[in-house]
């Protein structure tokens, strides 16, 4: 029987699916949670709101083009929360959370994605399992969903503290974000509703006519709104970061003339500077190798060491955010460091707050985690004989259990 002779079938390469759009909306002012930052800049167990909400988004959607919508005045805050994170570059906001939905639609519309998850900074617990529930429904054809959650409370209907009538709450549920859609949708229905100033992106489809369907929300998933929110949010964080860890470091810089010494992140004028392969500041060196100690991750030496040339002259800051970030890269947080400086001269005292500040600065926490202290050795040892300054400090980091 002779042979039959077939050809190869070609490769049919199959289309690769449109990427999902989260949009983050951060514009707002968020005075009800109390004096200070917009609350999504606000820190949190050690990071900002913001970078939490990233975080989580960033963790459940790892494929996802992230895209947040800021305030004009708020560039600066967000570089800090942001940092490094592989997303969009900010766009800016409007007047109105419409308006700013609108602004970051458009600036999304670049990547033609199918699906685009509406979602508030002030969000920073919503998990995987909610996620995936509103991108079945997305899949599966519908145009909009919301996560909510069945109302138990007794509602009533006040007027003037005189309770009107119980409300049915039978039918009621609470809305949470992110709100899911179908891109294209989502943008027409914006288009044709601007200026209604809708505060709710299920109530811009409902403008329109589109159905919008309820998926299962998550009560952890609350939004930060009030002081009291953000307790229960820090209590919530912490209660994830339970492996308490101390590191200590210590270091030492020779004196050289000079005019000047760099000090916790702060130039000082002094009538010498301190001898270093980098700018020899002695606090920020005792305190990166505080931190790296409480991780178990080497010292700076290992990770910087004098006899490359690179180091040369380079600021210590450099060396410090680098150890920030390997606890950020653990999910984890630090919760206090503490720099003692031991010399003569010059007065540390005058610099103290400027260090503090800088301090908190580049690790990005709150200032009343930063302690700077000043001592001598009553005129003894090499310090005593003003021929440099040593440092030590320590360190507490917070980590998540292993899995």
């Amino acid at each position: 029987m002779p042979e039959v002779m077939t050809k190869s079938q070609p490769q049919i390469s199959q289309p690769s699916p449109a990427p999902v759009a989260v949009l983050i909306v951060a514009a707002g002012r968020g005075s009800r949670a109390g004096e200070g930052l917009p609350k999504q800049y606000r820190s949190i167990a050690g990071k900002a709101l913001l970078s939490h909400t990233l975080d989580a988004l960033s963790g459940a959607l790892p494929d996802a083009i992230i895209q947040v919508v800021i305030h004009p005045d708020d560039t600066r805050l967000y570089d800090m929360a942001a940092q490094d994170r592989a997303i969009e570059p900010p766009v800016f906001g409007g007047g109105t959370r419409q308006e700013s939905v609108q602004n970051g639609l458009m600036t999304l519309q670049k990547h033609e994605p199918e699906f685009v998850l509406v979602h508030d900074a002030a969000r920073p617990f919503i998990d995987a399992a909610t996620i995936e529930r509103l991108l079945i429904e997305l899949r599966s054809g519908a145009k909009a969903v919301l996560p909510a959650t069945k109302v138990t409370d007794t509602l009533k209907s006040v007027s003037n503290g005189v309770i009107a009538h119980t409300v049915d709450r039978e039918h009621l549920y609470a809305v949470q974000t992110p709100q899911a859609f179908h891109f294209d949708s989502l943008i027409d229905a914006h288009a044709a509703t601007t200026g209604n100033e809708l505060t709710d992106d299920g109530a811009v489809m409902e403008a329109t006519g589109f159905q919008v369907q309820i998926v299962e929300g998550n009560p952890e998933n609350f939004k930060i709104t009030t002081a009291a929110d953000f307790e229960k949010a820090e209590q919530n964080f912490m209660t994830q970061l339970p492996d308490i860890r101390v590191g200590s470091g210590y270091d030492v810089h020779r004196f050289e003339d000079g005019d000047h010494v760099w000090l916790c992140g702060v130039k000082v004028p002094f009538t010498k500077k301190l001898k270093g392969h980098s700018d020899a500041d002695v606090g920020l060196h005792a305190l990166t190798d505080a931190i790296l100690a409480a991780i178990a991750d080497g010292d700076i030496g290992q990770h910087f060491p004098p006899t490359d040339a690179q180091w040369r002259g380079a600021p210590s800051d450099r060396f410090l955010t680098f150890a920030r970030d390997r606890v950020l890269a653990k999910g984890g947080m630090i919760a206090h460091v503490n720099v003692c400086l031991i010399c003569e001269k010059p007065k540390i005292g005058p610099h103290n707050a400027a260090m503090r500040a800088r301090i908190a600065e580049l690790l990005n926490i709150d200032i009343d985690r930063v302690s700077v202290q000043a001592t001598t050795t009553e005129k003894l040892g090499f310090t005593g004989r003003e021929e440099g300054i040593a440092a030590q400090a320590t360190a507490t980091v917070r980590l998540p259990l292993k899995g």
